[in-house]
């Protein structure tokens, strides 16, 4: 019996429109390589235009006939996120995958956001958690649309803060790291749970 799932297992994509958060590096890229070659079109959503310009040429080098965009996002601005969403809400009536994977990771010292949330817990999390409540109504437009939150092993070790989330007490780089993916985490399991009573969501106000 076969147990073990390779690329050459994904079944074919064309039609379908996928975003993937940290397209530029690592797994980020690896997913958009993969998703890409089996026929989607893939957004390519980073901080830098020109990083997402050299992912789409290392792509295009092994997928010549990949459809790729650029969508700019920063994660850790809830403004870029919602302005990210709106852009692409402008230019596609449906959404068929969005894979939320970017992220950073131990960073030494606390830091804040223009938002006032701690930095990991912002892009890991929250910055992931309300790019996927704006393009909602797109993935309830789509046939068979699926939400893929990466997590890591670090949410085994991670405990919310419910008292102090943003860590003003207590801040250390993995402390905030494994909070960060433990949310991302129970954000998958529950959406997961409640896949099957999503319904499109009310427009969310502008200042949120």
């Amino acid at each position: 019996m076969k147990m073990a799932w390779s690329i050459a297992d994904m079944p074919p994509q064309t039609g379908r429109v996928a975003l993937v958060t940290g397209a530029t590096s690592g797994l980020g890229l690896e997913t958009a390589r993969a998703l890409a070659g089996a026929g989607a079109r893939v957004i390519l959503a980073a901080r830098t235009e020109a990083k997402a310009a050299q992912a789409a040429a290392d792509i295009t080098r092994s997928v010549p006939n990949a459809a790729l965009s650029f969508e700019r996002l920063d994660l850790a601005s809830l403004a870029s996120v919602r302005e990210a969403a709106a852009r692409i809400s402008g230019q596609y009536a449906s959404l068929d995958l969005l894979v939320n994977n970017a992220g950073v990771m131990a960073i030494p010292h606390r830091t804040l956001t223009e938002d006032g949330f701690e930095t990991q817990f912002a892009s890991n999390f929250l910055g992931h958690f309300a790019l996927t409540r704006h393009l909602l109504a797109m993935l309830c437009a789509a046939p068979a649309a699926r939400v893929v939150t990466l997590g890591s092993l670090a949410a085994r070790a991670g405990v919310i803060a419910f008292d102090d989330p943003q860590l003003a007490r207590g801040y250390t780089p993995w402390r905030a790291y494994s909070q960060s993916k433990l949310a991302c985490v129970i954000f998958a399991i529950g959406r997961r749970q409640q896949a099957g009573a999503w319904s499109a969501p009310r427009r969310i106000p502008a200042g949120r």
